[in-house]
């Protein structure tokens, strides 16, 4: 059997939680029941019991076009419980899934609906549903429950005021659907069971993976990760993207500093402009407090010390690999698996005024910290996470728990996540990837590389200066040519025929915010813009990074200025710097996808892109 399949029991509950919309438009008023239907009010699934609670009321709302926030979370939610009866800690997964309506109702879509779930006295907060997942992928909560132990829980659902529509009539049927098994090894043990004898090397604190291309490939969350390292004590494993997300500056001129950087920002920026702000759910997939250790290190290349936990240590939910830990990949060599043919920069600072970076050939450097190179994010896996599928190759990366959704077909594009690949275009063009949700309702997509005409990368001069339109050189492409000869009718209808793409100037040193904003802020957004159907992505936005290397990449532009007279453009090393817009360079094409885009097919990753279409 395969070790990463897990024997898996599965029960509809019988006791539904029915959700009943009614609006009565001549009396202005809405009615909003929650009952609960069934014969048993316990369902058992192993050592497990599902129990809801036979006092739970109905909710009755009078307002017939949604409630506040404040109001859907002063409601009384349905509440049940999750009980272990075993002596074996399990794990589990609460879904909330379609419940059949009658053939004369019509469902009200998920975007009217906010909930609330309190777990064990804590409160998500009022959240779309759509965040969730789209039936049957609606994850109300997972992990692992100890023997002995329960799980209080009160679920609160309500329609939303941020969003008008007609829902008059509609119907929302939901049931519980639980799904347990027996506690699988954490990820970072599977992945070290699954390595060849001689690819680690423990330090007596952690345990690397070492070698030139072991096993260690994992997806998640829309990105191709390598697992750099397995935690000895706290079993919490360590990952890096394998190409170059984006590529911006460290931070200010001579300022070396982790803490307070432009790179500490941009890597924990919750909002859409940031990369923590586009990973799924991060609080059940990563360590939230993780210590990262930025102590300045100018030894020579080769000679590998572990820096002192004493040393500089700063405290975010993600951050890069020190020159410690590329190091110890492969015994301080330049050929192992974390060399990924780019340039890449390091936590560790080389002096007060350079930072170390990583080299196209293995070896490393040091930058002053304004230079803009590439940024290959990291991260720490917690010890509860599990590998639920494949065997860590390239072609069959591992898929964790929670994070390997299926039958995603009807689901909305715009409720996935930054980094999954999408069918899109046409012939040798048709391979997109979801950038993010920046006009909320919509999806930003760019292609996967820039674009290609028989084999061979397209190139085009900017322009005639430095400002991006619809009119000057690169722009008239993208709003002529690309949309005629590389993306048919079925596909240009998909796509938001106005976009506001901001063009704020980025000089070396500076905030990737200013690409946006008019400061650092990020408060007020850029006074420079223009409008288009199809545009390119900004400096520092997300997938804005090379994703190959060795004749699979080249120069590509953005639309972000360097300066009066240059304009922003990503090399085939992976760093950013500024070109003369008359100079040829490739072009990726960037464009917002319209709200109700669905899936039809595939999972997202790259043997399995989304198929889409537009939905009623």
């Amino acid at each position: 059997m395969d070790k990463n399949k897990k024997s898996k029991k599965t029960v509809t509950i019988t006791i539904s939680i029915l959700i009943v919309i009614i609006l009565v438009i001549a009396a202005s008023y809405a009615y909003f029941r929650t009952e609960l239907s069934g014969t048993d009010q316990i369902v058992k699934v192993g050592t497990l019991d599902l129990v809801l609670d036979e006092t739970s009321e109905g909710i009755t709302l009078d307002n017939a076009t949604g409630i506040s926030d404040n109001k859907g979370m002063s409601l009384d939610g349905s509440t049940f419980e999750l009980r272990n009866n075993g002596n074996k800690t399990v794990e589990y997964t609460i879904y909330l899934d379609d419940n059949r309506v009658e053939d004369t109702d019509t469902r009200i879509d998920d975007k009217y609906l906010k909930y609330n779930l309190n777990k064990n006295g804590e409160d998500s907060g009022p959240t779309a549903l759509t965040t969730i997942g789209s039936n049957p992928n609606r994850i109300l909560d997972t992990g692992t429950i100890d023997g002995g132990v329960t799980n209080k829980y009160s679920l609160k659902l309500w329609i939303t005021d941020e969003i008008d529509g007609n829902y008059s009539g509609q119907v929302f049927s939901g049931k519980l659907r639980v799904e347990v098994s027996q506690v699988r090894p954490g990820a970072g043990e599977t992945i070290l069971a699954g390595l060849t004898s001689g690819d680690t090397f423990d330090d007596g604190y952690d345990t690397f993976i070492t070698g030139t291309d072991p096993n260690n490939y994992i997806w998640y969350s829309g990105k191709l990760w390598r697992a750099v390292s397995v935690n000895n004590e706290e079993k919490t494993t360590k990952l890096v993207t394998q190409w170059n997300i984006s590529a911006i500056s460290y931070n200010e001129r001579n300022n070396t500093a982790f803490e307070g950087s432009y790179m500490e920002e941009w890597l924990n920026d919750t909002t859409v402009d940031g990369f923590l702000g586009n990973l799924r759910e991060p609080e059940k997939f990563i360590v939230m407090d993780a210590k990262w250790n930025a102590t300045e290190d100018a030894t020579r290349f080769g000679n590998i010390q572990r820096p002192s936990d004493s040393g500089t240590i700063v405290t975010d939910a993600v951050g890069l690999l020190n020159m410690y830990e590329y190091q110890s990949s492969n015994n301080g060599g330049t050929n192992g698996y974390l060399n990924n043919g780019l340039y890449w920069w390091t936590l560790t600072p080389y002096s007060a005024s350079n930072v170390r970076n990583v080299l196209y050939d293995g070896n490393a450097d040091s930058y002053d910290p304004s230079s803009e190179n590439g940024v290959r994010s990291s991260i720490n896996l917690k010890s509860s996470v599990r590998i639920v599928e494949g065997d860590g190759t390239l072609d069959n990366p591992y898929r964790l728990n929670g994070d390997n959704d299926t039958n995603l077909s009807g689901t909305l594009l715009s409720s996935r996540y930054s980094g999954e690949y999408i069918r899109f275009g046409n012939n040798e063009n048709n391979l997109y990837r979801i950038v993010s949700h920046e006009n909320g309702s919509g999806t930003k997509i760019v292609s996967e590389k820039p674009l290609k005409s028989s084999g061979n990368f397209v190139t085009s001069t900017f322009g005639s200066n430095a400002t991006f339109s619809s009119s000057n050189t690169i722009g008239t492409f993208l709003n002529g040519e690309y949309l005629t000869s590389y993306v048919d009718s079925s596909y240009s209808d998909m796509i938001e025929e106005s976009t506001t793409w901001y063009l704020g100037t980025v000089g070396d040193g500076a905030s990737y915010k200013l690409a946006k904003y008019t400061d650092e802020t990020g408060n007020t957004l850029a006074s420079s813009t223009t409008t288009a159907k199809v545009g390119l992505l900004r400096l520092g936005e997300l997938m804005s990074g090379q994703f190959d290397r060795y004749g699979n990449n080249t120069y590509y532009w953005t639309l972000t200025p360097y300066s009066a007279s240059n304009v922003r453009h990503v090399n085939d090393y992976g760093n950013a710097d500024g070109n003369n817009p008359s100079s040829a360079s490739g072009v990726r094409p960037s464009i917002n996808l319209k709200s109700n885009v669905q899936i039809v097919n595939g999972d997202g990753t790259l043997n399995s892109p989304f198929e889409i279409q537009l939905g009623s």
